[in-house]
């Protein structure tokens, strides 16, 4: 539970908002001052303000505040915090405000949430209109075969990516934010080793492949409104994967060229787009994407760092992840937002149902056995699809046969 619960001094209303929050972010008092201008003005009674601990960021409080019976909680701190809620509020439809206090807020941003404007941002909470998104959830297994169901909102990472979060420099992200992230890939992709996984979409066929780093998305624009997944939507139902797989530093440029130009300037018109089909760019591997209901990745030799929405969660050998179709309501401005892109508007959306959706088939999909039949999956390919460029087992067994037959003996180079 919260470290602390206090409520304001403000008059009574029919309405009750609670305040999630975590005490060591700035702004705290410029929150306090900010809610209680509002509260009265929108008919909420005295505020509960309930605050995050070390030992739990946002879970039990918000668990606290569904029992209490509010009719909004507001999220005040970063993607932890914010992901913390939501994962406390599971299956609930009371609407989350945001108040971003973090560093990188990605999950805000990519809402139209302001970002830099506690008063705004408190403004939007509370009469803001409300919008059902998705929300991501894993299945994920440790090395020493555990397994545990983490929440996602943002985009979960395995190998550099989460890297890359665990060699972020804390005092350096506290001086300038997220462009930490980028002094810490900087220094992580020239030591980085890729690794090879198993992946599959939606049950189907098993694939092999050697990548850098894995992500799988809820969302689509990083800091820096840099956009990592053009057709990613916050409330589509599906979830999307992407695999970095360049081979060198040339394709680590090539990487950042598909990111920043091609996704960002070129896709945006008909003639960006067959520049791109003229150059070659749909045809280059090394960012791959790919969409669905679930994915599963199986790490093929040494565990791989994990993270979730920018958070350091550490070695994992295998995943499932599924998507739980507007599993939170959120409070949003009059554009909406969006997880293509900030704050663009959409005109199709549907109307939020009073009946919280069904999660029984979200729980087959991130039962124990689901994750078994992953990893059954990954060993059965291991043996018999090659990675791309490498021979498989199957074609080497069969090559030292040969060999052994007549006798004569053969050096292997990967292909």
């Amino acid at each position: 539970m919260g470290g602390g619960e206090q409520t304001t001094d403000a008059a009574g209303g029919d309405k009750r908002a609670a305040v999630i929050f975590n005490p060591v972010k700035q702004g705290i008092e410029h929150l306090r001052t900010a809610v209680e201008a509002v509260e009265r003005e929108h008919g909420f009674g005295p505020t509960l303000w309930i605050e995050t601990t070390e030992d739990d960021p946002g879970t039990g409080q918000a668990r606290e505040a569904r029992e209490a019976g509010v009719d909004l909680v507001v999220a005040a701190g970063g993607d932890g915090t914010v992901r913390a809620v939501a994962e406390g509020l599971e299956g609930a439809k009371t609407p989350v405000g945001l108040v971003p206090l973090g560093t990188g807020n990605l999950f805000a941003r990519n809402l139209g949430i302001p970002v830099n404007d506690i008063p705004g941002a408190v403004r939007l909470a509370f009469a803001g209109r409300d919008r059902a998104v998705d929300v991501l959830r894993a299945r994920v297994r440790r090395p020493d075969g555990t397994t545990e169901t983490e929440v996602s909102l943002v985009m979960s990472g395995i190998g550099l990516d989460a890297a890359m979060i665990a060699n972020t420099d804390p005092d350096l992200k506290k001086r300038v934010g997220w462009l930490a992230y980028v002094d810490a890939g900087l220094r992580a992709i020239p030591n980085s080793e890729p690794f090879r996984v198993a992946h599959r979409m939606d049950d189907g066929r098993t694939h092999r492949s050697r990548v850098s780093s894995i992500l799988i998305a809820n969302l689509g624009y990083l800091p820096g409104n840099i956009e990592l997944i053009p057709d990613a939507e916050v409330d589509d139902g599906r979830l999307d994967v992407v695999r970095l797989q360049p081979r060198n530093f040339w394709g680590w440029m090539l990487v950042w060229r598909k990111v920043v130009w091609e996704n960002r300037v070129l896709r945006r018109s008909a003639l960006g787009r067959q520049l791109i089909d003229l150059t070659g760019g749909n045809k280059r591997r090394e960012v791959v994407y790919s969409s669905g209901g679930t994915v599963d990745v199986v790490i093929d030799g040494e565990p791989q760092e994990f993270e979730i929405d920018g958070e350091e969660m550490g070695e994992i050998t295998a995943a499932r992840f599924a998507i739980d179709p507007k599993a939170l309501v959120i409070r949003v401005g009059s554009g909406g937002g969006t997880a293509g892109g900030p704050a663009a508007a959409r005109g199709d959306e549907e109307p939020i149902s009073d009946e919280p959706p069904s999660d029984e088939g979200l729980e087959a999909e991130l039962d124990e056995a689901e994750l078994e039949a992953a990893e059954a999956a990954a060993e059965e390919a291991a043996a018999t699809q090659p990675v791309t460029g490498e021979l498989s087992t199957a074609e080497i067994a069969a090559a030292e046969a040969g060999a052994a037959g007549t006798g004569t003996g053969t050096d292997r180079t990967d292909r």
